[in-house]
C-alpha cells in the first residue's frame, strides 16, 4: 500500500453529520481515508475544502 495527499471540495451541508458523511463518501471513491481535515469554508460558494491522507491499494493487473 502507498499513501497519497489530496485536496477535495464538497458542497456545504446543513449539519456536521451530513457534511462528514459526504466527505467520507467522496474520500472512499479515491482510497481508504487515513486522516482528513476541513481546511477552508467558502460561504459564498457554499463549498468546503478538505485535505486528506489516503491509503491506496495496489491495482490488480
Amino acid at each position: 500500500m502507498s499513501t497519497c495527499l489530496i485536496t477535495i471540495e464538497v458542497a456545504l451541508q446543513d449539519s456536521a453529520l451530513a457534511l462528514e458523511a459526504v466527505i467520507q463518501a467522496e474520500l472512499q471513491k479515491r482510497g481508504e481515508p487515513f486522516q482528513w481535515a476541513v481546511t477552508d469554508v467558502d460561504c459564498q460558494r457554499q463549498i468546503v475544502s478538505v485535505d486528506a491522507l489516503l491509503w491506496l491499494k495496489p491495482e490488480l493487473s
